[in-house]
C-alpha cells in the first residue's frame, strides 16, 4: 500500500480490528493510536520522500508476571505482552543498507555489505540492528535492505523491556519481508537475544525477547535455555474486570550494578554447593535437608534467595494454571506470596547499600492500602529501583493512578491491557 492508502485507511476505519486487538477496545484508545500512526507516517513522508510503498508494523513491551528472578537459573516464569508498543513505518529496497530513525534519536545506517561486530557501536541501536541483521544472514536471508520510522511508547527505563521490543519489531520487519515469515515467533526472538549479547554487549536472557514476540501470557521454561519450553496461557483480564498498572517509583539504577550481579552468583554459589551448575538443575528437598551443612560454606542471604528461587519457580507455574483454571483469587494471591518473598527472601525492594531509598518498599505499601485486600501487588522485574506491578480492579484503575502519581509525580502510573499478539504486521483489509 502507498502512504496515502494507509492514512486514508486508518482514518476510514480500515484497520480498527486490529487496532483492537492491540490496544483494547475503548474508542479514546483507538482514537489515540490512529492519531500516533498518522504522525509516523507524515514523519516517514517527511524523512523519505522517495518511498511511496510502505508496510506498517508493531511489536510490544512486557511485563513480568511470574519468576521475579527465576530465568537467569533455568526455571519458569510467566510473562505477558503489554499495549505500550514500538511502531515502525518502512519502505523496502534493493541498496543493501538499512536507514532507521527512531523518534527523538539520530538516524541509525547499517551496511549491509559488513555484519560483523563493531566495537564502537556496543550499547547503541545500531549494533541491534546489525545483529539482528546478521542472525537472519546465519540462516541463510538475503536481506536488500529498508528504510524506517519508528515511534515508541515502551519508555527506556519503564521495566517494560523497550530493548527486547525494538529488537523483536526489526527481526518481524526482515521475517516478514525477507523471510515469507519462516523464521517466526520464537527464533525472531533468538535472534534479537543474540544480537543484545553479540553486538549490543549486554548479557540478557531470553524472556523479554520471547514474550515481546509470541504476545498473550507466556508461560516459559528455561531447563534447557537453547529450547525454552513456551506454553501460551489463555486469559482475558480485560474481561475479568481488572487492569495491569505498571508504576515508575523514579528510583535510580545508578551504581546498581552490584546488586544485581549479587542475585545470580549468589543463587549459583549455593547450586555450586548442591553439585549442580544452577539451581534450576537442583532438588529441593535436598535444598533443606543439607541446609546445616549449607549453612558452614555459604551465608544466609544466600541460602534466603535460593529459598525464594524453589518457592518462586514453583510459583510461576502455579499462577499459569490459575489463569488457565479463570481461578482469580488463587492467581492474586499466588501473586501477593510472590511480592513478600521477593521482600523477605530474595531481598531486591531496595539496595542494602542505600537503605535511605525505598521507593519500591513505598509504592507497594501505598498500593496495599488502596487496594485493601483486592487485587495484588509486587516488585517488577529486577528491583532495587524502579517498577512495581499491580492488578487493579478496573474501575478503580484511573483513581489508582491518580494515588500512584499525586506520590510519584505525572505519567509514572501505567494503565495497560494484555496484548494477545507480539510482533506483527498491520495490513490493509
Amino acid at each position: 500500500m502507498n502512504i496515502h492508502e494507509f492514512i486514508n485507511g486508518i482514518s476510514g476505519g480500515a484497520f480498527d480490528a486490529q487496532l483492537r486487538r492491540l490496544y483494547g477496545s475503548s474508542p479514546r484508545a483507538i482514537l489515540r493510536h490512529k492519531t500516533r500512526y498518522i504522525s509516523a507516517a507524515e514523519h516517514f513522508s517527511r524523512l523519505y520522500p522517495e518511498r511511496g510503498e510502505i508496510c506498517v508494523f508493531s511489536a510490544p513491551g512486557r511485563s513480568e508476571i511470574g519468576g521475579n528472578h527465576t530465568d537467569h537459573q533455568h526455571g519458569c516464569v510467566l510473562a505477558a505482552a503489554v499495549d505500550l508498543d514500538v511502531i515502525a513505518i518502512v519502505a523496502f529496497h534493493d541498496e543493501k543498507v538499512i536507514r532507521l530513525k527512531s523518534e527523538g534519536y539520530p538516524e541509525d545506517i547499517v551496511e549491509l555489505d559488513d555484519l560483523s561486530v563493531q566495537d564502537d557501536e556496543a550499547g547503541s541501536s545500531t549494533a541491534l540492528i546489525r545483529g539482528i541483521a546478521a542472525g537472519f544472514a546465519k540462516l541463510g536471508v538475503e536481506i536488500g535492505g529498508f528504510d524506517a520510522y519508528t515511534s515508541s511508547e515502551v519508555l527506556s527505563g519503564s521495566g517494560l523491556s523497550s530493548s527486547a521490543a525494538f529488537e523483536v519489531l526489526v527481526g518481524t520487519i526482515i521475517d516478514r519481508h525477507y523471510n515469507d515469515g519462516n523464521a517466526g515467533a520464537v527464533e525472531i526472538a533468538k535472534i534479537g537475544k543474540f544480537a543484545e549479547n553479540t553486538y549490543f554487549g549486554k548479557a540478557s536472557g531470553l524472556m523479554d525477547q520471547t514474550v515481546s514476540s509470541v504476545g498473550g501470557f507466556v508461560f516459559i521454561d528455561f531447563a534447557v535455555p537453547a529450547q525454552p519450553v513456551i506454553r501460551p496461557v489463555q486469559f482475558d483480564f480485560e474481561k475479568a474486570g481488572y487492569s495491569l498498572c505498571i508504576t515508575d517509583t523514579k528510583g535510580s539504577h545508578a551504581d546498581l550494578t552490584e546488586d544485581y550481579v549479587s542475585i545470580p552468583t549468589e543463587m549459583r554459589r549455593v547450586a555450586e554447593e548442591l553439585g549442580f551448575d544452577v539451581l534450576g538443575e537442583a532438588d529441593e528437598e535436598q535444598f533443606y535437608a543439607e541446609l546445616p551443612e549449607l549453612r558452614e560454606r555459604c551465608t544466609d542471604r544466600e541460602l534466603l534467595r535460593a529459598a525464594h528461587f524453589f518457592g518462586e519457580n514453583r510459583r510461576a507455574q502455579l499462577e499459569a494454571e490459575a489463569l488457565e483454571n479463570g481461578d482469580t483469587e488463587e492467581f492474586f494471591a499466588l501473586v501477593n506470596q510472590s511480592g513478600e518473598s521477593s521482600a523477605e527472601l530474595l531481598q531486591n525492594l531496595y539496595s542494602c547499600r542505600k537503605p535511605e531509598h525505598q521507593e519500591i518498599p513505598l509504592a507497594i505499601m501505598l498500593s496495599k492500602r488502596f487496594l485493601g485486600g483486592d487485587g495484588a501487588v509486587r516488585v517488577h522485574g529486577g528491583g532495587f529501583a524502579g517498577t512495581i506491578q499491580a492488578f487493579v480492579p478496573s474501575y478503580r484503575a484511573a483513581d489508582y493512578q491518580a494515588e500512584m502519581e499525586r506520590v510519584f509525580g505525572e505519567k509514572s502510573c501505567y494503565i495497560l491491557n494484555v496484548r494477545p499478539l507480539g510482533g506483527t504486521e498491520l495490513t490493509l483489509e
